[in-house]
């Protein structure tokens, strides 16, 4: 049995087929990952914005906003997307976790569309990014590792609070299913 969320951002039927079957991955991979980010926020309460375990951390209401804004800027800027909005009308009216993960979905949802039409020719342009060149596809690729990033961040915060952890690429010690096979032992990482 799959991995099973409380809750899809975007359903596997939602997500376009790329122009260029090769380019896919980079649909499904960037929906994938916009799933993880939801259901991780889903996990905040409002009174858990201003938490930050240090004094020098940012708070999950700092990271949450960073996450929007630099997701539109890797966009916007350095990939080229285009259709990105203002970053004025970005962030969202309510600062709630549920304010944040639904304005998440709804920046995130319409990107897919935009990329799914992308050449190779396009992918591979060698673009500006912040003071070197890089491939679009390599930007992309530094932005969903930027994310997991930030994610990875509030799963730790969520731990701190005593909160549930989400599953992200596998079980974990709050949420497991029939067939899940974390590599702890020797025996699992050498299996063929």
């Amino acid at each position: 049995m799959p991995m099973q969320y409380e809750y899809t951002a975007i359903p596997e039927a939602q997500i376009p087929r790329a122009a260029d079957p090769v380019f896919q991955h980079l649909l499904d991979t960037y929906a994938s990952e916009t799933n993880k980010v939801v259901s991780l926020w889903r996990q905040f309460g409002p009174e858990n914005m201003g938490f930050k375990p240090a004094d020098r951390s940012s708070t999950v209401l700092e990271i949450m906003k960073h996450q929007l804004l630099s997701e539109r800027r890797f966009f916007a800027e350095f990939i080229g997307l285009g259709g990105e909005p203002e970053a004025a009308a970005l962030l969202p009216q309510d600062l709630s976790p549920e304010g944040f993960w639904r304005r998440n979905q709804e920046l995130c949802t319409p990107r897919l569309a935009r990329m799914a039409d992308r050449d190779m020719k396009w992918w591979l342009e060698v673009v500006p990014f912040f003071d070197v060149q890089r491939e679009r596809i390599w930007v992309f690729w530094r932005r969903v590792l930027h994310t997991t990033h930030h994610r990875t961040q509030l799963s730790v915060y969520l731990r701190l609070l005593g909160k549930p952890v989400p599953s992200s690429y596998g079980p974990t010690a709050d949420v497991t299913w029939k067939g899940a096979d974390p590599t702890r032992s020797v025996e699992a990482a050498g299996r063929k």
